[in-house]
Parts: C-alpha cells; sequence; structure tokens
C-alpha cells in the first residue's frame, strides 16, 4: 500500500472519529440544557426577604436596587460558551496556588497592566478555559502575593481564589481555618482536581503552577505573608564583592527606603521596610572567565522597584564610583531627598520565594513528573541557545574599524560619574503630595 493510501485512509478514519464526537457532545448538550430548563434558583431567589438580598448584593461588592429583576446586570462571560453564572451550582474551595513564570516577555504580573501579555492574564485565560472558575473576581477572593514588574520572573509567587473542587462537603470546610480534608492519595485529597496538571496542560510554556494547598476562607495572599525573598543575578566583572556585602548589611533592619524605590504618593504613605537578610554568593555557573553571582535579600515586604534600586546602589559601590557610607546616607530621608540615578535591570531579579505559616504545597506525583520533564526541556534548549550564540562568538573575526569614519579620529572619553550625593534629587514626598491636592482643588 503506498504512502499516500496509507494517508488517505487515517484521513477518514479521524473524520469518523470526529463525527462521533461531534454527536456524542450534542447528546451531553442536551442533557444539560434539560436540566438547566428546569432549574428554579431565580424564582427562589426572588422569594427571598428584600433585606436577605440587598446584604448578599454588598458581600458581592454589587450595586443594589431594591433587587428588582430589571435591575440586573447580565455578566459577559470572557470566554464563548462559559457563564460563571450557571458554574455556581458546583462546589467550590478556597485554595493557595504556587506559581513559577520566566518575566520577559510579560508586562508585569499584573492583570491591571496597561499593556498585555501579563502573567495574570494568561492565568485567569487558562481558568475560565478549564472551567475552573466560579463567579467574578470579587467572588473567588482573588489574592497576589507579589505584583512583579515588566521582565520579572519567579518561581515561588502564591496567588489564593476559590477554584470549582469535585468534593460536595468541601464549602463546610472552607469557612475553617483548620481544614479537614479526604486522605491524601498520590499527593494530593483523595478524589479532588489535579490543579497542577490541569492547568498546566493549557498554561503557556513560560507560566507554570507548581504546587496548591487548600487554606482558609479569611486567607490572604498579600496580607499572610510572612516575608517575600528575591534573588538579583549578575556576572562578576571586577567588582568588589568584600565591600558590596559589607554596604549591603547596612540594608539590614527596619529603615525608611523612600531613597531606595519608585515613590508612589497617591498610593503610598508609610515606606518604612523591614529586611530580614541580605548576602550574596556564588552560581555553579561561569563564562569565559567570569562567574555568576547572585544577591539573596529577604524582607517582610518590598516598595516599588526597591530591590532594583538597592542593588543599583550596590554596583556603584562595587565598582568603586561610590563608598559604603553612602548607603547611611540615602537612609537618612530627614537629611536627604533621593538623588536621580537609574535603577539595575529588571531581567537578572527574581521572586524565589513567599513565606506563609502553616502552608504545604503540594501536587500529584503525574502532574510533578510532568512538570520536571517540561523545566529539564526548557533548560535544555536553552543551553542550546547559548551554545549557538558561543559558536557565533567564537567564529566572530575581528574587524578592522576606520577610526576615520567612525569618530572622525577623536577617542571619545567614557563618561564620568556623578557622585550621588552631588546629583539633582527627585521631589520629596511632601512635595509629591502638595501637587496633588493642588491638583485635587483646581478639579
Amino acid at each position: 500500500m503506498s504512502e499516500e493510501a496509507e494517508e488517505i485512509i487515517n484521513l477518514r478514519s479521524q473524520i469518523t472519529f470526529l463525527q462521533n464526537r461531534v454527536q456524542e457532545l450534542e447528546e451531553e448538550n442536551a442533557k444539560f440544557s434539560s436540566r438547566l430548563s428546569s432549574c428554579r434558583c431565580d424564582e427562589l431567589q426572588e422569594k427571598k426577604p428584600k433585606e436577605k438580598c440587598e446584604n448578599l448584593g454588598e458581600e458581592r461588592g454589587e450595586m443594589n436596587s431594591g433587587c428588582k429583576k430589571s435591575g440586573r446586570k447580565k455578566a459577559t462571560p470572557k470566554t464563548p460558551g462559559y457563564d460563571t453564572r450557571i458554574m455556581n451550582h458546583h462546589p467550590r474551595r478556597y485554595v493557595a496556588l504556587k506559581v513559577m513564570y520566566f518575566g520577559q516577555r510579560f508586562y508585569g504580573f499584573s492583570l491591571e497592566a496597561q499593556m498585555d501579555p501579563t502573567v495574570e492574564s494568561e492565568i485567569f485565560k487558562a481558568l475560565e478555559t478549564t472551567r475552573l472558575l466560579i463567579g467574578d473576581r470579587k467572588e473567588i477572593q482573588y489574592s497576589r502575593c507579589g505584583r512583579t514588574d515588566k521582565g520579572v520572573s519567579a518561581v515561588g509567587q502564591v496567588i489564593a481564589l476559590y477554584l470549582r473542587s469535585k468534593l460536595k462537603d468541601i464549602d463546610a470546610h472552607n469557612k475553617h481555618s483548620g481544614e479537614t480534608v479526604p486522605e491524601e492519595q498520590d499527593g494530593q485529597p483523595e478524589g479532588e482536581i489535579d490543579y497542577v496538571r490541569v492547568l498546566n496542560g493549557v498554561l503557556p510554556k513560560d507560566i507554570r503552577i507548581v504546587g496548591w494547598c487548600p487554606v482558609p476562607s479569611d486567607f490572604s495572599a498579600r496580607f499572610s505573608c510572612l516575608s517575600r525573598e528575591y534573588k538579583y543575578f549578575f556576572w562578576n566583572d571586577n567588582l568588589n564583592l568584600l565591600v558590596m556585602e559589607t554596604a549591603g548589611k547596612k540594608l539590614i533592619g527596619e529603615h525608611d527606603f523612600r531613597n531606595f524605590c519608585k515613590m508612589d504618593a497617591v498610593k503610598v504613605h508609610n515606606y518604612r521596610r523591614n529586611v530580614m537578610s541580605f548576602e550574596i554568593s556564588p552560581c555553579d555557573m561561569r563564562f569565559e572567565g567570569h562567574q555568576l553571582y547572585a544577591i539573596k535579600i529577604k524582607g517582610s515586604a518590598f516598595l516599588w522597584h526597591q530591590v532594583r534600586c538597592m542593588v543599583a546602589v550596590l554596583f556603584m559601590i562595587g565598582q568603586g564610583l561610590e563608598s559604603p557610607e553612602v548607603i547611611d546616607a540615602l537612609l537618612d530621608t530627614r537629611t536627604l531627598r533621593k538623588p536621580q540615578y537609574l535603577m539595575a535591570p529588571e531581567i537578572p531579579l527574581v521572586l524565589l520565594s513567599c513565606e506563609f505559616e502553616g502552608l504545604k504545597f503540594s501536587c500529584s506525583s503525574d502532574a510533578g513528573q510532568a512538570l520536571h520533564v517540561h523545566l529539564e526541556n526548557e533548560c535544555r534548549l536553552y543551553h542550546l541557545q547559548a551554545a549557538i550564540f558561543q559558536e557565533a562568538l567564537l567564529s566572530h573575526l575581528p574587524l578592522s574599524i576606520d577610526k576615520d569614519s567612525s569618530s572622525n579620529g577623536v577617542t571619545r572619553k567614557k563618561a564620568s560619574h556623578v557622585p550621588l550625593m552631588s546629583r539633582e534629587t527627585e521631589p520629596s514626598y511632601e512635595e509629591r503630595r502638595a501637587k496633588l491636592e493642588t491638583v485635587k482643588l483646581r478639579a
């Protein structure tokens, strides 16, 4: 039999399979439509007392208009054919998800970013595709631990939300901090949805769920977090690491870090944060005689761009452009406003971990195996790409540079460093607030 004939047979077989599958789905759809048409939930809702209905609307953050039927607004489902109102019949449970992502192609983590894609937008697309969401964003009590910026990665980000569950009696357990769950089998409660496997099956390759954990209904991924830990990778290009570490230790403790962040005078009014630990250590990677290092910083919470600002000042110290005492000067916010300086690049920054009391993230063995294989394949791919770049570097021939045409025979001077204490400063918090109040009065 020729290859062409085999291909025709295979195509016919696939068509037959798809036709049968379509017929099965149509039958299932008819059953669900019949069940939905006989549902009397709307009638029962209208019979509830007006006061109770108003309270329910307040809990959901909705505007009340006497709970009249004509005043209701229908939510538009983001995924075709997916309306979370229909899903309200399903049991749900409050869970924390541990997320990792490579931030290079994303415009930050938060869905509220002005650009797309964001990590959060991709996660919600996956949640809608897998039909795990029940209710809108307020109803699912969504919270996130960190709001990483454009280009920043994470291996230990944590979010919390209500997800659909297979366990019918789980709602009673959601109300208690010591949630009693069925006996675990294969790394997760027996009979429960394998959240890690299901979500990773539809997420893009640069986002992965690495574990999940049931949490009490009063849990917040942001406010229940005890500490966050970041890593910043860098190559040691003639940096004085000993001096950098000495300077970095000055950051430990509770300080006013307004000179080490991008100030947001609209939302943030307290700039005191507690840095718990600081260290610089070598990584298991070298390139052309240069050792890769990482700065690890742990704190209760961090301000906007705080880590990148601290690293930028430490690099100036490591290059011998500033003394370690500049840290003390910048922490003294009574006498000094923030001097203008560039932050360290965003790509080397990683949210390493978020610490919570009593949380133990887990996943099924199948999901764990698939995650391991995926990450291993991604590592292999990046090593192959690095090998190609190195081959191009090795085969690159020195080019003769025509000085007359490139720089008119003039040798360009390296830009001189302006000491931080001699630079122009940014507006203070008080000046920013005064400007906001002036704009508000004019409006």
